[in-house]
């Protein structure tokens, strides 16, 4: 925060910041004629959309005090976005003004007085923050003078012809941002340097000495220097270089091969850029070891990173601070003398650290043999400019290194680098960039086609261009018009960063090809920012299919590198429209067509612009949960933040394979469907290691693996929840003497031999895909019979997914153990005895009250022929050929002993406390797994008890302020809400197949363990079909006629997430269900929900428009006797009224004269109206 004066001598607190969209009517109000006669009547909010940078003056209380919009281009009335360059140059005397060095103003404005100080203070924060910025240009078609505060930072531009029709001004960086000047640093300027480093110096003079920093200067020669910066005279930087540096280290522990093992191969290689590019381009088949160094840290199958702690700076110039214990994991070490040098210190003050590249060429000139700077960065020191023009290398796997690496090359700082159309005589140069690359031949066809036609074959428009220095060409980008805008809008929240009127169709693109040299990858946000100024582009898409997709129509280039320089967009719910009711009111097939799966990322000229905030932290996740996932979605869908070290540890990687109709032998959760994994797609943001944790050193701070590999973290995040263990078996005659029944509480013992190959425990779909193959192998063609033991919902879902691959029910088993609860799995009468027909009618024989006694008689044999259970009478003993157990799901034994080693406080469950810490301060968990600290008297509660995939976002909000510098730390719960635990209100869903071909799906408030469910409370409930036509539906409505459970039982495909909406809804915005229900008019729930009327309750956005509802409501002014009354202490005077009185005043007929009436009859209109793409079934106004 700083401060500016007006002219009349106020003194203002100011903050400069990016604008945001609910500036604009501020904006509005403060255009006056005179910024109308310089830049003409325009739209702020269209200004806004297509401006490459908006700033905004604002004071301590958020008022706009000043504004102002830049562009890559003058506007278009003047001269063509793509062709400013030849104009302004042939047409002005004056400075070489390139799409690198020169941004546009489009819009000023400013409250009175404070023009001249607004317009400085923002000029000089564009400067700082755009790091090529030398020029900032205004043309106006006006010859009038600018206004006061323009005046004073714009000088005229001269014309050479006098028939130039239109003034141009310009304003040098030099005169408001000029560049540091850096000098050799000297002893006397030990005080000033040390000022500079404050309290970040204490660690480095404990170790080193008080006089360390004297020595450090004294001692400069020709392999070690150091540097300062000055601005006005005073010292505000230093830097500390070497040319001494351990290569061997860095090319065991990182991947330095595309930069040559940073060594000197050749002579030529020092007089032009390298011409062998990074092979950015990939199968679009993405696995876990093809993803970029960019995106995530490659730790591949079981073998992982194998780090040394240390929070200090490591000097890699001393390989003795870096303990190598590993072996060279290169085939060749690349010989030839070192070519780099490392930055060993550096520090700038705070106000001048955007200018902290202005080191960077004083640094090369003094190393002029060699062509890289390299800088190590310990993992949780929080982002800094200087990195903006460094690129990070990725780690190896099998890296000890304890820091991150980054490196710059000397190529990377020239300015000279453009952007433009390809023509045939750069495919020689072209064919040198993808040499070495798997798609070269694709590359090479959408050339060809564009060179010669400028479309593909089915007619879409290509555009190819290529980035060059100094003649050079470094990189290719090819990308077409983007036909499908319909459908993206509709099924993904793209609208969450752009204002789609706002946008032509034409000016939609979809990014097809990107190649690019290594050492410019720092530039791809400005060969962005070109290739949409030259293809007349506002918006780039990146479209990325999973692994096991594959299509000739798919673009197979996995562009992974640049998806740093994207954000991942959101999918969106889609509403399940019954069409053919709908008819010729059903939306467009355009939208409604069935697609193939893609995780969408995108880019547009401000987002372009917008840094984005770098977290080296190793966030290490164990378990590929629901909550695990939601956690990981929460933050790789940050859109301004990017981590570098997310990893997920999992027993069989990460979910993501597509399953068919035949292997749901699991109940679902509705979490997260095969559909949703294609639309994340996580893998391309995270590492994913397949294995088991088997410890966890918290000391050291990494996981150890069963394979022996190692994974460092800085936050681990344990989310392995509940599993189906290998079933236990009793130890003694557990029939209870004195009742003759049986206890389930007596010991029992788990057995330590092997598990058979024919008995399964089945906790994901991977289980579930290897259990098919073995069933259709070994057993659906074959005799013998299946056991399925356990109480769960999942017993059902296996036994329906045996019968239908062909198993006859007569060969089935099903096993029930006693249990404590009464209750049925399925919460509902009707259900439970609908199944137990089903199975009755199948042959299925069911076996109560039994517990596992004997596998093979007690004989460590494999195969499993026999089972015995103990039961009330003799013991029942059943011949198989498998046995699947649904027995209990309990903690998995290895993460039992990896938590309980670790001296991790476990409670019959992981002990946290309610923002999800264990006794740990670096290990979190959420999920299953845990239960409550017993000081807050809430054994009853679990995590267990909520919406997994809500308590995922949850802690994913406790931990991003820790990461993220936008956000405050919470500084703790008030003293009054200490001992409070969290309550979540999504719903408890469980759904699957069920025996007799049904569908099931059971939507409920949460509850606590032991509570009676749902239906059993106050309320009322309303059913309607039966469960023997296939058409049971049973709603239960609180007291309040709020939904607060679904149940439904069909023979057709249910609406899921239709459904699923229903929840926490009044009866009275279901078209007052209660009364038509009571009338008789509901025979069908399910037809009753699929009617036109209640389309809109399924849309994604409608839970904003409540929202928008609320606050009109809350704010309502109604006229009273008195004078306006909100609308409760109206209620209040109704209600008084009515015992004074026999005819009430009507509070409808008040509310319809108020303003708030009105205001909410446009808000309903206007929802329609945004969202008319989803819901074409309802009138508007004007339609008709």
């Amino acid at each position: 925060m700083s401060t500016i004066t007006s002219s009349a001598g106020k003194v203002e607190s100011v903050t400069v910041r990016r604008t945001e969209w609910s500036d604009a009517e501020e904006i509005d109000n403060l255009i006056r004629p005179a910024a109308v006669a310089v830049f003409g009547r325009l739209s702020v909010i269209h200004l806004l959309e297509k401006a490459n940078l908006a700033v905004t003056l604002s004071t301590s209380k958020n008022e706009v005090l000043a504004h102002a919009s830049f562009s890559d281009h003058p506007t278009e009335e003047l001269v063509d976005q793509a062709c400013w360059e030849n104009l302004l140059q042939s047409h002005i005397n004056g400075e070489k003004f390139t799409p690198m060095n020169t941004l546009f103003l489009r819009l000023f404005v400013a409250q009175p007085g404070f023009s001249i100080g607004g317009a400085k203070e923002i000029v000089r924060t564009v400067f700082n923050a755009v790091v090529e910025l030398e020029h900032i240009c205004l043309l106006t078609s006006y010859r009038d003078s600018l206004e006061a505060g323009l005046e004073k930072i714009f000088e005229p531009l001269t014309p050479v012809m006098e028939e130039v029709q239109y003034s141009a001004y310009v304003c040098h960086r030099h005169s408001h941002c000029s560049r540091l000047y850096i000098r050799k640093a000297r002893v006397e300027d030990h005080d000033d340097i040390m000022h500079i480093f404050a309290e970040q110096i204490t660690p480095l003079v404990e170790s080193h000495g008080p006089y360390f920093l004297s020595e450090l200067i004294e001692v400069q020669d020709e392999e070690n220097h150091a540097a300062v910066c000055e601005s006005e005279g005073a010292v505000v930087g230093f830097v500390s270089v070497s040319g001494q540096l351990d290569l061997k280290l860095l090319n065991q522990c990182f991947d330095l091969g595309a930069f040559e093992g940073l060594r000197k191969t050749n002579s030529a290689h020092q007089q032009e850029p390298p011409e062998e590019p990074q092979p950015l381009e990939e199968d679009n088949h993405v696995t876990d070891a093809q993803e970029s160094s960019e995106t995530k840290e490659p730790v591949e199958g079981e073998v992982t990173a194998e780090e040394e702690r240390g929070d200090e700076h490591t000097d890699i110039s001393q390989p003795e601070y870096v303990e190598s214990s590993i072996k060279d994991t290169m085939d060749s070490e690349p010989d030839g003398p070192p070519n780099a040098f490392c930055i060993q210190l550096f520090t700038v003050e705070k106000k001048f650290e955007m200018r902290s590249a202005d080191f960077l060429p004083y640094l090369f000139k003094l190393f002029p043999d060699r062509d890289f700077c390299v800088i190590s960065v310990p993992k949780l020191t929080p982002d800094f400019p200087l990195l903006q023009s460094f690129i990070r290398v990725a780690p190896r796997d099998t890296s000890i290194f304890p820091q991150e690496l980054y490196l710059c090359h000397r190529w990377g700082l020239l300015r000279t680098l453009e952007v433009r159309v390809a023509v045939s005589s750069d495919i020689p140069a072209i064919q040198s960039l993808t040499e070495s690359l798997s798609q070269r031949e694709s590359v090479s066809e959408d050339l060809d086609l564009f060179l010669q036609a400028r479309k593909d074959p089915d007619g879409t428009a290509l555009q190819a261009f290529v980035a060059q220095v100094e003649g050079r060409v470094i990189g290719l980008i090819i990308i077409r018009d983007e036909e499908d805008v319909e459908f993206i809008r509709a099924n993904f929240d793209v609208e969450r960063f752009m204002y789609f009127s706002h946008h032509q169709r034409e000016e939609h693109g979809r990014l097809c090809h990107f190649l690019l040299n290594p050492v410019f990858q720092h530039h791809a946000k400005y060969i962005f920012k070109e290739v949409l100024r030259l293809a007349h582009k506002s918006c780039l898409y990146y479209l990325l299919h999973p692994p096991h997709y594959s299509h000739k129509n798919v673009s197979c280039h996995s562009l992974t590198t640049v998806l740093n320089f994207m954000v991942p967009v959101s999918p969106r719910r889609q509403i399940i429209y019954p069409l053919e009711e709908l008819g010729i009111n059903a939306p467009s097939q355009q939208i409604t067509q069935e697609q193939a799966h893609f995780a969408l990322y995108y880019t547009n000229r401000k987002l372009i612009m917008e840094p984005k905030v770098t977290i080296n932290a190793r966030i290490v996740v164990v378990g590929a949960s629901d909550t695990g996932l939601a956690f990981l979605e929460a933050l790789t869908f940050s859109p301004h933040l990017r981590f570098n070290n997310l990893t997920l540890i999992s027993t069989h990687g990460l979910p993501d394979r597509c399953s068919d109709d035949n292997m749901r032998f699991l109940a679902t959760s509705h979490c997260y469907s095969d559909q949703d994994q294609a639309q994340l797609s996580l893998r391309s943001w995270i590492s994913v290691v397949t294995g088991k944790m088997k410890a966890i050193d918290r000391e050291h701070k990494h996981v150890e693996l069963m394979a022996n590999g190692k994974v460092n973290y800085d936050y681990l995040i344990l989310c392995t929840g509940l599993q189906y263990q290998m079933p236990s078996l009793t130890s003694i005659d557990i029939i209870d003497q004195t009742t003759s029944s049986l206890n389930p509480h007596q010991p029992r013992y788990r057995s330590t031999w092997p598990a058979p190959s024919n008995l399964f425990t089945l906790n994901d779909q991977h289980d579930c895909s290897n259990a098919h193959q073995w069933l259709m192998d070994n057993f659906v063609e074959l005799t013998g019979d299946a056991v399925v033991y356990g109480n769960t919902i999942d017993v059902y879902t296996c036994v329906e997914t045996l019968m239908r691959l062909g198993v006859s029910g007569r060969r089935i088993h099903v096993v029930h153990p006693p249990k404590d609860d009464p209750s049925s799995c399925f919460h509902d009468g009707s259900v439970d005895h609908a199944v137990k027909q089903a199975l009755e009618k199948e042959e299925v024989q069911i076996h109560h009250d039994c517990l596992l006694k004997h596998l093979n008689d007690g004989q460590p044999t494999d195969p499993v022929t026999s089972v015995s259970f103990t039961t009330d009478g003799p013991t029942l003993r059943l011949e198989c050929a498998v046995f699947l157990s649904f027995s209990c799901k309990t903690v998995d034994r290895d993460a039992f002993k990896a938590i309980n080693d670790a001296c991790l406080v476990f409670d019959g469950h992981l002990v946290v406390d309610t923002t999800f810490h264990t006794n740990d301060s670096s290990i979190y968990t959420a999920g299953p797994l845990t239960k409550y600290s017993r000081r807050y008297h809430a054994d009853q509660w679990s995590d267990s008890c909520f919406n997994s995939k809500e308590v995922g976002q949850s802690l994913a909000s406790v931990l991003l302020p820790l990461c993220d510098p936008t956000l405050e730390r919470p500084a703790g719960p008030p003293s009054d809400q200490e001992h409070l635990i969290p309550l979540y209100s999504q719903a408890k869903i469980q759904g699957g197949r069920l025996p007799g071909g049904y569908n099931y799906l059971h939507v409920a408030k949460p509850t606590s363990k032991g509570h009676e469910p749902p239906s059993a409370k106050k309320g009322r409930d309303m059913v309607t079909g039966r469960t023997e036509t296939g058409n049971y539906f049973h709603l239960h409505l609180s007291q309040h006629d709020v939904v607060e459970s679904i149940t439904c039982l069909s023979k057709n495909a249910l609406p899921v997430s239709n459904l699923l909406c229903l929840y926490r809804k009044h009866q009275l915005l279901l078209n007052h269900l209660c009364s038509r229900y009571h009338e008789g008019l509901v025979h069908d729930l399910y037809s009753y929900f699929r009617e036109n009327w209640c389309l809109a309750l399924y849309h994604d956005r409608f839970a904003d428009f409540e929202q928008e509802v609320r606050q009109i409501m809350d704010s309502a002014k109604l006229e009273g006797e008195s004078g306006l009354v909100s609308i409760q202490e109206a209620l209040q005077k109704i209600v008084d009224d009515k015992a004074e009185s026999d005819r009430p005043t009507s509070l409808s007929e008040v509310f319809q004269k108020s303003e708030a009436y009105s205001a909410l009859r446009k808000s309903v209109l206007d929802y329609l109206k945004y969202n008319r793409y989803h819901l074409t079934m309802y009138a508007r106004p004007g339609l008709l």
